[in-house]
């Protein structure tokens, strides 16, 4: 099956209902996408898909043969994306667990709404837990996320 990640074409041999966190991680390497809960309900295992944030523990790797998939790792290769940027800055990571989940969720709303309102942070972030509960950073580093992309 072909798949396009992180702007590269890959042939990867799986079957059409594993899971695309699987492929990720497994047979592909791509460790920074985690498993949370396994039933799309943590947004640890969040990706793109064709720019929009997708569940990839309860995605068959055959609904996204064709598409645009981009993990963690495909978001910038240096940490140059304004939402990296801004999580460090504020220093947002306390375990780091659901962090990967996190910035995939703030990078597409950042996409599609520039300057977001702590409404629309929170409803574009709601499918993310964050056992830490550093929700108040989070929210902090859209807003520090979205000036940078500004400049």
């Amino acid at each position: 099956m072909k798949l396009n990640v992180n702007g590269t074409d890959h042939e990867v041999a799986a079957p059409p209902e594993m899971p695309l966190l699987w492929v990720l991680r497994d047979l592909m390497g791509l460790t920074g996408t985690k498993f949370g809960c396994g039933i799309a309900q943590c947004g640890a295992c969040t990706v793109h898909i064709d720019g929009a944030p997708l569940r990839a523990c309860v995605t068959p790797v055959a609904a996204v043969a064709g598409k645009k998939i981009t993990t963690i790792e495909g978001l910038s290769t240096d940490g140059s994306h304004p939402v990296q940027q801004a999580w460090t800055e504020l220093d947002v990571v306390q375990c780091g667990y659901c962090q990967s989940g996190q910035i995939m969720s703030a990078a597409a709303l950042l996409a599609k709404v520039p300057t977001p309102s702590d409404t629309d942070i929170d409803q574009a972030m709601s499918g993310n837990i964050c056992r830490c509960g550093t929700y108040p950073r989070i929210r902090a580093a859209v807003h520090r996320a979205a000036d940078i992309g500004k400049a």
